[in-house]
């Protein structure tokens, strides 16, 4: 997903959502990156609830077709998911959405590369628990508003 520059193409943005959505992403490119490309893809072109609807039910579909159960440690995270797109909302709330897709990708991976921002947000503990993995929660140590 990335080039010399570590910046994303459009092709690259292309390629990851048509083989997010065909389930044949390489589980080793389902990562951070991935993840906050597919929120801004579907985040830009769908209202916030139909983008969250999507976003939720294509991870939950791609999880399914390649094997990975949703367990206490691993898997699908409702939670993360939200906190993700409330992030990747709030960028695009901001964001000059008179740029590509591309200068908005290469923003918003410059923005918010930093994997554990969750986690000024939320004790460790309390994101980890199979409560926030299942349902929404909201942050334990700072409002996300």
């Amino acid at each position: 997903m990335h080039s010399r520059s570590c910046e994303i193409s459009v092709s690259e943005i292309e390629s990851l959502i048509a083989a997010f959505e065909n389930c044949t992403l390489p589980r080793d490119e389902w990562n951070h990156r991935a993840h906050l490309t597919v929120a801004l893809w579907y985040l830009t072109r769908y209202s916030k609830a139909e983008a969250t609807n999507c976003i939720r039910d294509r991870i939950q579909r791609y999880n399914l077709a390649n094997g990975i159960k949703t367990t206490k440690n691993s898997g699908y995270h409702e939670t993360m998911t939200l906190f993700w797109i409330r992030i990747v909302s709030y960028y695009l709330s901001v964001a000059d959405r008179t740029r590509s897709i591309v200068y908005l990708a290469n923003e918003l991976m410059d923005s918010y590369a930093d994997k554990n921002l969750p986690l000024t947000y939320y004790n460790r503990d309390y994101l980890m628990s199979w409560e926030a993995r299942i349902s929404w929660l909201e942050p334990d140590l700072k409002s996300l508003d």
